[in-house]
């Protein structure tokens, strides 16, 4: 049933590998289980509601994605995405605190927005419009990103005020564990050990339980009450003016980091045939349908992970291994102590999963279609590579190569090649900023 319904043996892979590679996902991105009540909170919302949403808004996202695109890309709410949510209801954006009840109604109608995009097909047609040089820009920028993230959760580099960042004190009990996680994963990786990623986590883990770095505060855990931020919409604020703008926001940024992760991930599991991605349709619905549950229980945008790329590398392939991560995530609701284990902090640091990223950033860098000796087309994507990283947003760091692409062309006089959907995704991104 299971080969049937996903394709196993057509993709190239097996049960194990997609089991696999769906526990490898969950753990590289369960960090959202804590990190998303902590943000959300400081807008006023319940810490333990928030919790409950996040782990139900992932599991049926992951689940859409599962079986309607059957791609091993797991959704929860978007790191940056809830930043952004915390700015709009304190006042910040806006400059009137409109409280979190109206900003989970501007999420929920970004949600709306997003799947009515789908009867036009403008999310596919955005897609297919972005030239090679640019997918393979993006690929390498989010595994630069990847890296950058992984690097810093194990304080291998630190910020610094004089040159941005710097390299952290290798010393330290938690960067020393993640060291060691970090050698032992890439060594088993090189080796070709099956589950390496899997195993380099849960041996991290081990090793820092046994040391006392890690605190072991049990495994089973009853999940607090959804009800303080179940439906819990200010719909009545959705027709205030000033709240269009940030409307559009939401979905702007739901959209191109969807874009970005399709294309990073996408292209790793060997989706990505002929610079067209086969059923980008659903998965965008997956997507845009989390969004718009997410924001009824209770939670900011919903979004497709990059840490995925973790779980392709780890053997996933298919859909079942996002129904595994799905599956996780409603565990987690039981098992959180454990989970907490894994993924929660250590001094700021998550040493445990920061290993997996760094490798699977490393294997993200393959680029081989950028014309980089063509100024036109290896500027554009040089400024992807690079803005992703740097500005800790897939979203902004396209942002930077969409807008050079075309005017490089016009400036050469070759505006014929360049598709008229990235010419107006270039002036809606110089509007964005220009708005907010």
């Amino acid at each position: 049933m299971l080969e049937r319904f996903f394709r196993l043996r057509e993709h190239g892979t097996t049960v194990v590998a997609e089991l696999r590679g769906g526990a490898v996902t969950f753990l590289a991105m369960a960090y959202i289980i804590f990190v998303q009540p902590g943000v959300l909170s400081s807008a006023g919302m319940d810490f333990g509601a928030i919790m409950v949403a996040t782990c139900i808004s992932a599991a049926v996202a992951s689940s859409l994605m599962a079986l309607f695109a059957n791609y091993p890309i797991a959704l929860a709410s978007g790191m940056g995405e809830n930043f952004f949510f915390v700015a709009v209801a304190t006042g910040a954006v806006t400059g009137t605190a409109v409280g979190w009840r109206a900003a989970l109604a501007c999420v929920f109608a970004s949600g709306v927005l997003f799947l009515a995009l789908g009867a036009f097909r403008l999310r596919e047609r955005i897609f297919e419009a972005i030239p090679r040089s640019l997918k393979e820009a993006i690929a390498t920028g989010i595994g630069l990103f990847v890296a950058f993230i992984g690097l810093k959760e194990a304080g291998l580099i630190i910020s610094s005020p004089g040159t941005l960042v710097r390299l952290g004190n290798l010393g330290a009990p938690a960067t020393l564990l993640a060291l060691g996680g970090l050698v032992l994963t890439v060594g088993l990786h090189i080796r070709k050990a099956p589950g390496a990623i899997l195993f380099g986590i849960l041996a991290t883990t081990t090793v820092g339980v046994a040391t006392g770095l890690i605190p072991f505060n049990g495994i089973v855990g009853l999940p607090p009450s959804i009800a303080p931020v179940l439906l819990k919409l200010d719909v009545a604020a959705l027709f205030k003016p000033s709240m269009a703008p940030v409307i559009l926001v939401f979905l702007f940024m739901a959209l191109f980091d969807t874009v970005g992760t399709l294309v990073g991930v996408g292209a790793q599991a060997g989706l990505v045939r002929d610079g067209k991605l086969e059923r980008a349709g659903r998965a965008f619905m997956a997507d845009a349908a989390g969004t718009t549950l997410g924001a009824l229980l209770g939670t900011s945008t919903v979004t497709a992970y990059i840490e995925s790329s973790a779980g392709v590398v780890a053997g996933a392939r298919t859909g079942l291994s996002a129904l595994v991560t799905a599956m996780l995530f409603l565990l987690a609701l039981f098992f959180g102590p454990a989970v907490k284990m894994v993924a929660g902090g250590v001094g700021g640091l998550h040493p445990v999963t920061a290993p997996a990223l760094i490798l699977v950033g490393s294997l993200m860098n393959r680029s081989r279609y950028i014309s980089w000796d063509q100024p036109d087309e290896a500027f554009p994507a040089f400024l992807i590579i690079l803005g992703i990283p740097l500005t800790f947003s897939i979203a902004d760091g396209l942002a930077l190569g969409f807008i050079a692409y075309p005017v490089l062309k016009l400036l050469l006089g070759r505006a014929r090649e360049v598709h008229p959907l990235l010419y107006a995704v270039a002036v809606l991104f110089v509007l964005r900023y220009a708005l907010t």
